[in-house]
């Protein structure tokens, strides 16, 4: 089964905030997508299933989304969102964790003013509650965060946590120093994975090339190792780059010099693994 780690949907007639949809450099994305926008590229690309990743602080979009499961068997889990800060973080996740294809939480991180808010004593309570009920979390980080996932890795050991789009590096800039060190040190935590996701849109969004992708790749993939990774699309936000064939397209090119078994770890088995999914499950997408 070929597997998309990180997808979204978002509504614009929806009362959700797309707020940020409105800037000028968004305007090619500032629409609506939904899961028949995406099924055709699915099927062109060869990808079976998908994941969806929160787009809001809204425990309304988690019901949404899940609807959305119910009635589109490609979608195989949901990565939602529950309020960490909140004294009621654990009602709130008991309210998801019984349905089948609640799989994970992610907070948007990158856009707190704070930049220790992910280490702030209440926000570790509620990543403990996540914790308890072993639920994965998506750490959505700017280079500048990573040098927080060790730490969290080290004080929170039975929670599975992935870094979400490699934490962002400057491929247009070339940049690689500070971001390898600390992408390294998430990586000695054996509970940290990554997503090999959100790449194109790193780079130049017009002359990007699989070239200026492969550094940071292999460095994931020496850090991580096949076991620790997973493939991405990050659609629709890719389409301000590249469409969903070039993505998956890119990363097949990444990863040609892999092993079939080790190339199946990173385009399925490591998200079936990491966020807890049925073997097979959503694989329709393609059929």
């Amino acid at each position: 089964m070929i597997l998309d780690s990180h997808q979204h949907f978002w509504q614009l007639d929806l009362p959700f905030d797309y707020g940020w949809l409105g800037r000028a450099e968004h305007a090619a994305i500032n629409r609506s997508y939904l899961p028949a926008d995406l099924l055709p590229h699915l099927r062109t690309a060869g990808v079976d299933a998908t994941i969806f990743v929160q787009t809001q602080h809204s425990l309304e979009e988690n019901r949404w989304v899940l609807k959305l499961a119910e009635q589109n068997a490609f979608i195989a889990g949901v990565v939602g969102w529950v309020d960490l800060s909140s004294e009621c973080c654990e009602e709130q996740l008991q309210e998801f964790v019984i349905q089948p294809k609640f799989c994970g939480v992610r907070h948007i991180t990158q856009d707190e003013p704070d930049d220790d808010f992910i280490i702030r004593p209440d926000v570790l309570r509620g990543l403990r509650v996540l914790e308890r009920y072993a639920v994965p979390f998506d750490l959505l980080f700017y280079v500048r965060h990573l040098r927080h996932a060790a730490a969290l890795g080290r004080q929170l050991p039975d929670l599975p946590m992935v870094v979400d789009h490699l934490a962002k590096p400057q491929i247009r800039l070339g940049e690689l120093d500070q971001w390898r060190l600390d992408l390294r040190r998430a990586a000695e935590c054996g509970n940290i994975y990554c997503k090999l996701s959100g790449l194109v849109t790193e780079a130049d969004w017009v002359r990007w090339t699989v070239a200026d992708l492969r550094p940071y790749v292999e460095t994931a993939l020496e850090c991580f190792g096949v076991e620790r990774c997973m493939f991405g699309s990050d659609w629709p936000v890719c389409e301000l780059a590249g469409g969903y064939e070039d993505v998956v397209g890119a990363m097949r090119e990444l990863t040609s010099g892999l092993s079939t078994a080790e190339r199946a770890r990173i385009f399925g088995g490591t998200a079936v693994e990491f966020y807890g999914l049925e073997a097979g499950a959503g694989e329709t997408a393609t059929t």
